[in-house]
């Protein structure tokens, strides 16, 4: 495990390699405890270099047991090797020389899962960010391609099956128990791009027929008697295939497409080229054992992954600092992807959602960042959801901009002018800019700063003059590190709403630049006039989340409700039903905390019921209507000395008196789709019963009763009922005997299920209150708990942390001490999984003062405690400096 705390890299640092590397041939001898690793590298001296300089490779935790020099054992004067580097000095001035470094690692041991390792049986990598040098010495940086050929020998009964990127070459039998296969990728790529699986696997299998006419092989890879829950995988690979061609123009080009799913992963997927290798979370479903929500999550994720393809496979990221270029960038194809194959104003909701409760607290806390960072400690730390989302958002920006025909353009300049590039983020905006003619220098800022720009907002409308006026002023908070901002380039989508509903249309727009209905914000403080409205409009702004902001615009309740009401964007009717439940909430918590009596205003409840009654709308809309803003909105809202006890309690008086006002309403919708016919994932399906489900949360609320949950339990088809019952039994009727009953009934069903039963932790993880963490330290003890599993600790601890508020909050700081505990537990074994599950506490600052010096403690015995890996001791240092 690495444990340097001291090397900072910087942007401002980045030099291409002396040497460059034109060719890599690896050959692997697997063993589960010895396996032997062969590297044969070409190199030659780049252009300018000076003839003294050494070529120094990257290790981590390493052992060579062999180094020749093209060919012949290399003089030990002539090199050192640590476990952590290899430098070989006096080498040739111009022509190319081959090293061949020979390295011996133990996969079994590798509990970190980064490299090669070995799990269940099956050896399987992840080499994305580093992780490549912990298989053999190598220039581990992705602005280093290079062509791969593998060979890979093992022994044939334990593993039949020999997987790497690229085309396969061919294979046969290695003495009388092995085999061997070799694997050619023609495509140069990185080495965080590097892939092999070897072990005994099941397959399903299809084929795609490319716009060129080529037949392309497709195969995914399962534990075996699971082959049929991969077939929503396969059609959601086929459905992105055709829609990259259709949409951005891009046609896959090697031989074979693979994944493979593994129980033991990191993250959710990892796009290596020709053979992507998945958390097996998202490949597997059936309704039976998968939520609308897992069958959502595969869609995306299998299109994320292939789409990489191009963005981040054919072109890739210079350096690590240029992450979002293939992120951020894959993120925004995935998005619009999914639009396309469900509703697109419900996916755009959801997708706010996330990015409100993820990366708006991200920027707004000690770990905030830019989209295109200047610096870090661990890059592990930087795959955060500002690189992912905001930078997603960043580009949506851009088309919102430049319009489809110009945005499209761009990028298809950008495929053109860079294929087989390592690139920058100022290599992908002047595509855009050379392709439409636009100056993107001040947009670019979206890039270099860092937090979340907030707009104040004031309308006026004259009748005499018949004029609209619109001020806008908008700031960007100091982060750390940057503590004064320039104004930004921000693009906001607007309507004006008359009073019978339609669009009224201004005869002139004066103040700033308006393209179509977007309104361009560029300067610190503007104000724009429309001319020609004949009456006063109601302001419809930031349509469809145009721009990542927090708007300050002081609507009456009466506006509000009639963009809820009439306005044609569907975002635009949740935000605005969003905008008129916050503060009612944030009321409701002040009062809880104050103990007095919440009071719900009657007109608020009327627009929501009238909203979820109104079958004009997608069920999926009202379900997200429905869903009001979560303890951790109002929390974010509130913005400091939270109470998350009396947040909780004022949240569900809210509920509770609109379960009452409209249990009628409710009922009705329940009925209606109580019997939804046979199972489908598809968006139609899955809204029905979002719907329906959320009407049986508020009717079980207003009876108060177990029995209509747990009869929905006993008569549930599928996972996403039955998982909706369970939770509502669970988190209402905690120690009611239905709910105790399903809890083991559902456990005994699905004991040899652990994608299922992450369910059934995660349900119990959330149950709200002081009791929360000895359930949870009960549940670790479970023979279904296994503590080296990312998925069984993120399903049980880390939910715990980030999604049960009272039960992780509680005042006496013991659900603090008990998350350092697992940290510096997790920490040596994995550390990436453990600097991901510390951010829980990157908030820590806005809680009350009793609780929040509870966490400081809490961090400061992580931050004190001996041998902590980088990971883990740069996500520490910041949540406690910030």
């Amino acid at each position: 495990m690495r444990t340097d705390t001291g090397r900072i890299v910087h942007l401002a640092d980045y030099r291409p390699t002396d040497f460059v590397l034109e060719r890599v041939d690896l050959t692997f001898e697997l063993d589960p405890t010895e396996t032997k690793v062969e590297a044969r590298l070409i190199f030659h001296r780049r252009e300018g270099v000076d003839a003294n300089a050494p070529l120094v490779l990257d290790g981590d935790d390493l052992t060579m047991t062999s180094l020749l020099f093209d060919q012949i054992e290399l003089d030990p004067a002539r090199y050192t090797a640590t476990p952590e580097s290899l430098e070989i000095r006096d080498l040739p001035e111009s022509t190319p020389f081959e090293i061949t470094v020979v390295t011996m690692i133990n996969p079994e041991a590798n509990t970190q899962l980064m490299g090669l390792y070995r799990t269940n049986g099956i050896y399987a990598t992840q080499c994305e960010a580093e992780g490549f040098r912990r298989i053999t010495y190598f220039p581990d940086r992705p602005d280093v391609l290079a062509v791969y050929t593998i060979n890979i020998i093992a022994d044939k009964a334990a593993n039949p099956l020999l997987l790497s990127n690229g085309n396969f070459l061919g294979g046969a039998g290695f003495g009388p128990d092995k085999h061997f296969a070799a694997w050619f990728d023609p495509h140069p790529k990185p080495s965080y791009l590097f892939a092999l699986v070897a072990g005994d696997l099941g397959v399903v299998e299809d084929t795609f027929t490319t716009m060129s006419g080529r037949d392309v092989a497709l195969k995914i890879y399962v534990e075996h008697g699971k082959e049929p829950r991969a077939t929503y995988a396969m059609d959601a690979l086929k459905r992105s295939m055709k829609w990259d061609e259709e949409v951005f123009g891009r046609e896959y080009d090697l031989d074979i497409f693979m994944i493979v799913a593994v129980s033991d992963f990191n993250m959710g997927a990892m796009e290596n080229k020709g053979l992507n290798i998945f958390n097996d979370k998202y490949v597997l479903a059936d309704p039976e054992t998968a939520t609308d929500q897992d069958y959502a999550n595969i869609e995306a994720i299998i299109a994320h992954e292939y789409f990489h393809n191009w963005t981040g496979n054919r072109i890739t990221c210079r350096d690590w600092f240029q992450l979002c270029l293939k992120e951020g960038l894959t993120v925004y194809r995935d998005h619009e992807f999914s639009a396309d194959m469900r509703s697109r104003s419900v996916k755009r909701i959801a997708e706010v959602r996330h990015l409100r409760s993820e990366q708006f607290p991200e920027d707004a806390g000690p770990l905030a960042h830019p989209v295109r960072p200047t610096k870090y400690r661990e890059i592990n730390n930087f795959y955060t959801t500002t690189v992912y989302e905001k930078g997603s958002e960043v580009t949506r920006m851009i088309a919102t901009i430049l319009g489809r025909d110009g945005f499209k353009k761009g990028m298809d300049l950008y495929f053109e002018r860079h294929d087989g590039d390592a690139s920058t983020v100022e290599d992908f905006v002047k595509c855009f800019e050379d392709a439409s003619g636009k100056d993107l220098t001040q947009f670019s800022l979206w890039y270099h700063q860092a937090g979340t720009p907030q707009i104040t907002v004031s309308s006026a409308y004259d009748a005499g003059a018949k004029t609209l006026t619109l001020s806008l002023e908008q700031m960007v908070p100091a982060t750390p590190g940057q503590s004064t901002k320039e104004p930004m380039h921000i693009p906001l989508r607007f309507a004006l709403i008359s009073e019978n509903g339609s669009e009224a249309s201004a005869s002139s727009v004066s103040g700033g630049e308006v393209t179509g209905d977007v309104l361009h914000l560029t300067e610190r403080a503007q104000t724009f006039t429309f001319s020609g409205i004949g009456s006063r409009p109601v302001v419809s702004l930031n349509r469809g989340f145009s721009a990542p902001v927090t708007l300050h615009f002081s609507q009456g309740k009466d506006d509000l409700i009639h963009i809820a009401r009439h306005d044609s964007d569907l975002f635009a009717r949740w935000q605005a039903i969003t905008d008129i439940a916050l503060p009612i909430l944030t009321s409701a918590a002040k009062t809880a905390q104050a103990g007095g009596t919440i009071e719900v205003a009657p007109a608020f409840i009327d627009a929501l019921l009238a909203v979820a009654a109104d079958e004009t709308l997608e069920p999926a809309f009202r379900a997200q209507a429905l869903s009001l803003p979560t303890e951790a909105d109002i929390a974010r809202e509130l913005g400091g000395n939270n109470d998350p006890d009396a947040i909780h309690a004022g949240r569900e008086a809210v509920l509770s008196a609109i379960a009452k006002a409209g249990a009628a309403v409710f009922g009705t919708l329940h009925a209606a789709h109580a019997a939804s016919g046979a199972f489908s994932p598809d968006a139609d399906g899955a809204g029905k019963r979002a719907l329906k489900n959320s009407a049986l949360s508020f009717l079980t609320l207003a009876e108060n009763t177990p029995a209509l949950a747990a009869d929905a339990f006993a008569k549930a088809d599928n996972m996403t009922d039955l998982s909706q019952a369970l939770t509502i039994l669970a988190h209402r009727f905690p120690d009611a005997p239905e709910t105790k009953a399903a809890l083991s009934a559902f456990e005994s069903r699905f004991a040899e299920n652990p994608l299922v039963l992450d369910k059934w932790f995660t349900i119990q993880a959330t149950i709200p209150g002081a009791d929360a963490l000895a359930r949870v330290q009960s549940l670790m003890k479970s023979p279904n708990f296994t503590p080296s599993n990312p998925n069984r600790v993120r399903s049980l601890i880390g939910t715990f942390a980030f999604s049960n508020p009272t039960g992780f909050n509680r005042p006496d700081g013991a659900g603090y001490g008990f998350y350092a505990e697992q940290i510096l537990a997790i920490d040596p074994r994995n550390p990436q999984l453990a600097a991901r599950l510390l951010t829980a506490l990157r908030s820590w600052r806005l809680l009350e003062p009793v609780r929040a010096e509870h966490a400081r403690k809490a961090l400061a015995t992580i931050e004190a405690a001996p041998s902590l890996s980088t990971d883990v001791r740069d996500i520490v240092e910041r949540v406690l400096k910030g």
